[in-house]
């Protein structure tokens, strides 16, 4: 016999995923539901950290090989959405040098994921600046460290 809590319970829950695939699409959802990139990185080459306006803190963690992300990684303590890019944000990051980093904008973003209501478009935009940010650090402490008769 199954409890009417828990069926009550597992009703709503259904119900609430329902209504975020509806709201913010298939690719969202997925993406919140099973995060990829989430957590934090031992010794990163690049680190980026931005509170935006709404509250939520991004990071995102970089390695380099080559001058290209080997890995990447990111935590937030933002909403679903947040999440959401940031996992993507790390996503792309993968592989690209620095040029290419640069190009990923929350506008970047957005189109990959398929859009996001216009409420938490910011989200994309955050992810995107701490990415950047990640990637300035980088290049900071690369040239801090470079002999000075080496330097671009």
């Amino acid at each position: 016999m199954t409890d009417p809590l828990d069926q009550f319970v597992e009703q709503l829950q259904n119900q609430i995923y329902e209504e975020t695939r509806a709201e913010f699409g298939e690719t969202v959802y997925n993406r919140w539901r099973n995060p990829k990139y989430m957590g934090r990185m031992d010794l990163p080459d690049g680190y980026g950290k931005i509170k935006g306006d709404c509250g939520d803190t991004m990071e995102i963690f970089l390695k380099f090989k080559d001058d290209r992300v080997t890995a990447a990684a990111f935590m937030t303590d933002g909403c679903g959405p947040s999440q959401v890019c940031g996992s993507f944000a790390a996503e792309l990051a993968i592989g690209k040098n620095p040029e290419e980093l640069k190009a990923i904008s929350g506008d970047v973003i957005l189109k990959v994921i398929g859009g996001l209501p216009e409420e938490n478009e910011h989200c994309a935009y955050i992810a995107a600046e701490t990415l950047h940010q990640a990637l300035r650090q980088h290049l900071d402490q690369k040239i801090k460290t470079t002999p000075a008769g080496n330097q671009p």
